[in-house]
């Protein structure tokens, strides 16, 4: 079978394609024929050595998918060879098969595309938890999604409007916030021609919003903090802009709000009956049409340095799939 591998740690034209053997399937191991691989910011980190998953050299990188089960471990007892999944793989699914634990595995329904659920699990599963969990978003409160064009701002503007929340959406242009509106966002801030600050302050009269989702990083991050509302959950989910920010912790007491750390890799392991939970709900909701996977762009299985470059240049707006197998 071919991979694309990870042999030393670079950038994405470091990579190569090889064919290497099958996987082997024991236990609660199943092998997937991969369709289709989401891309994921991660997945730029871990080819650099810069993610706190640090596989074996070499790898395949890649975190989620969709496919086939071809074969099953002796324990596994909710797939059969023939059934359509996606999943959680942590990395491996930049390979035209992987093994995949079963409790990181979900069935697919035919109204969703391979490409769909390829880039389902890991956008929608991050942020219904954050807004879920970490957040206990209530109807009427207001968020505010950070970078709301990408992958998982997207999928925050539809799951707040799903859960009953005012939803703001910023982002760097026009262009991507007429995205966000399409998905939902009741107001937009072009945080490029207005301090962001200053802009949440004007759309909530001076009140703050009282749930940031925060994949950005950098300086939007205290300048989203200065704008919470009291009791407020600020979430942080990642740092899409390169730089991990600084915050004065003073603010945290003068607005009597609480930053929430969001790590849904380590939900999904710890809690995996919860994890269940919420990725059931969120497929009745793909069922009823309250949510849309959006993919911005589907690459061919050899054009993956493009497909990776596409989500650094933050060019995309929605998820990058790469193509696998037919």
């Amino acid at each position: 079978m071919r991979a694309i591998l990870c042999k030393e740690y670079g950038p994405a034209s470091n990579l190569v394609i090889e064919e290497i053997e099958s996987p082997v399937v024991r236990g609660r191991g199943v092998k997937v024929r991969v369709k289709a691989a989401g891309l994921n910011f991660p997945d730029t980190l871990i080819i650099e050595g810069k993610y706190q998953l640090k596989p074996n050299m070499p790898f395949s990188p890649g975190g989620e998918m969709s496919g086939e089960v071809i074969e099953v471990g002796e324990k596994v007892t909710r797939f059969k060879p023939g059934d359509r999944v996606a999943g959680l793989t942590g990395f491996g699914a930049f390979a035209e098969e992987v093994v995949v634990s079963e409790q990181n595995l979900l069935p697919i329904p035919d109204s969703m595309s391979d490409e769909q659920a390829a880039a389902f699990s890991m956008v929608y599963g991050t942020s219904y938890y954050a807004l879920k969990q970490r957040a206990n978003i209530q109807p009427g409160e207001s968020l505010l999604v950070l970078g709301a064009s990408g992958g998982v701002g997207l999928a925050t503007v539809e799951l707040g409007k799903a859960m009953g929340a005012h939803v703001i959406a910023a982002a760097s242009t026009d262009e991507k916030l007429e995205v966000a509106k399409q998905a939902g966002a009741d107001e937009v801030i072009n945080y490029t021609n207005e301090p962001l600050k200053e802009a949440v302050k004007k759309l909530t009269h001076s009140k703050g919003v009282d749930v940031v989702y925060d994949p950005v990083g950098g300086d939007f991050t205290e300048q989203a903090l200065r704008a919470m509302a009291w009791n407020g959950r600020h979430l942080v989910i990642g740092f899409a802009a390169g730089d991990i920010p600084k915050v004065p912790a003073n603010l945290t007491l003068l607005k009597g709000c609480s930053l929430v750390g969001v790590f849904w890799g380590s939900f999904t392991q710890r809690e995996p009956e919860n994890s269940a939970q919420n990725m059931m709900e969120l497929m009745k909701m793909f069922s009823e049409g309250k949510i849309h996977p959006k993919i911005s762009q589907v690459f061919e299985f050899e054009d993956y340095e493009k497909a990776l470059g596409a989500l650094t240049g933050r060019t995309a707006t929605g998820k990058i799939v790469l193509k696998v197998g037919a």
